[in-house]
């Protein structure tokens, strides 16, 4: 299914999402912002779905950030409100989906790019993919969680060099500083993604998505949410629950058990 500059192809239990716009080095703009949302609540939305392969399309680059285009003539006021808080609150949205999502980097991953790539559970990186948050050289900052998600996920002193130097490094370095999980040959990103893909789809689902939130609360994300979720999915499976529902629908005392 085509969403404009971004598509959308299930095929069985996965589902593959690919940013299209190689022109522009896949560069987000506030539509495709809009699509994934978008996306995301369908993938949420289907339990068929098991695995997520998150892409870009084209040799040159995964993402390359926010596209200046669409957010450069914006005041702070809606800079901050309407670009902002909106690609946090989509981007957060990815990292709590609730099948596994892995990131097949297949070129350069920059800015928000990299803080996309960051809302995966796995990156998978081509051996001439850059890794960089270089929006210090037009005077703004990592704006979609650079700052906090990608320091949960591969440790402050690594994001503090990005973002102080402003300067790329490479797929051996990222992986060494655990921005990346693993390193491919250029072109193989994607075919090692969809094996994992998988390998995930033949796995308990239900134990790989409880898994996937138990991990994301240790990390900080979503621990509130992920608590109440667990907790009340337990509740919901009591004698009690039920019973409690049938006395209401037949207005009469609920008799609990215990169970």
């Amino acid at each position: 299914m085509s969403t404009g500059d971004i598509t959308l192809a299930i095929d069985g239990p996965i589902a593959l999402v690919t940013l299209v716009r190689p022109d522009k080095l896949n560069a987000l703009t506030a539509a495709m912002l809009d699509r994934l949302h978008t996306i995301a609540d369908q993938l949420d939305a289907e339990d068929a779905i098991r695995a997520v392969i998150l892409t870009g399309t084209g040799e040159r680059a995964f993402c390359a950030g926010a596209d200046i285009a669409d957010w450069g003539s914006l005041d702070p006021h809606a800079f901050g409100h309407r670009w902002i808080r909106a690609g946090n609150r989509i981007f957060d949205r990815w990292a709590r989906l609730r099948p596994p999502v892995i990131a097949a980097l297949n070129g350069a991953t920059l800015g928000g790019g990299l803080e996309l790539a960051a809302c995966a559970d796995l990156r998978i990186a081509e051996a001439h993919a850059r890794f960089g948050l270089p929006e210090a050289r037009i005077g703004v900052i990592p704006g979609w969680s650079g700052t906090q998600r990608l320091v949960r996920r591969a440790g402050s002193q690594a994001v503090r060099r990005l973002v102080l130097t402003a300067e790329p490094i490479d797929a051996t370095e990222a992986l060494r500083v655990g921005l990346v999980d693993e390193l491919v040959p250029t072109g193989q990103s994607l075919a090692r993604a969809q094996a994992l893909a998988a390998g995930m789809a033949e796995r308990a689902p239900l134990a790989l998505r409880i898994a996937k939130q138990l991990v994301n609360a240790a990390e900080g994300e979503d621990a509130s949410g992920t608590l109440d979720s667990l907790a009340g999915s337990l509740a919901a499976g009591t004698d009690d629950v039920r019973e409690g529902i049938a006395a209401f629908k037949a207005k009469r005392a609920a008799s609990f058990s215990g169970r």
